[in-house]
């Protein structure tokens, strides 16, 4: 079938729009810009910054780190797994297919690098499945200070 999709949001912090910082709506289209393809191989995570610009010519810096999951959703048809039109044999099978999932980070903040750091730490606590809420991760990293312009990190 085809191997380009539609991106969605899985999940968001904060859940709800702040106040005074609405959530940039169609996110999902900016993530992927060569569209959202599986691959046949894991690809190495990559980062880049898109620069978002609101009706009130408000900038938002959308930091994006991509990587590729293994895809485990399998077709399920008549109660039984498919893979390519033969049933599962019932050993794991190694991935044949990986899926984009992206991190993003939006800010009105112009802080690429530091930005970078905040989305790797949570992309190697997700990956590596450490005992650490991702909730609570991205709570501490929303109340850390950010240093004044043109001082030190």
């Amino acid at each position: 079938g085809p191997t380009e999709g539609l991106g969605k949001i899985i999940q968001r912090f904060p859940q709800k729009d702040w106040e005074d910082t609405p959530f940039p709506q169609g996110i999902e289209l900016f993530c992927q810009p060569g569209g959202w393809q599986l691959s046949k191989e894991r690809k190495q995570p990559t980062f880049f910054v898109v620069v978002l610009t609101d009706i009130d010519s408000e900038r938002h810096y959308c930091s994006c780190l991509t990587f590729y999951e293994a895809e485990i959703n399998l077709q399920v048809r008549d109660g039984t797994k498919e893979i390519e039109g033969e049933e599962e044999s019932g050993l794991i099978q190694p991935a044949e297919v990986f899926a984009p999932k992206s991190l993003v980070l939006v800010s009105r903040l112009d802080y690429p690098e530091i930005f970078r750091a905040c989305l790797g730490l949570i992309y190697t606590v997700y990956v590596d499945s450490l005992n650490v809420s991702l909730e609570t991760l991205i709570a501490n990293l929303c109340s850390c200070l950010v240093p004044a312009s043109g001082g030190s990190q």
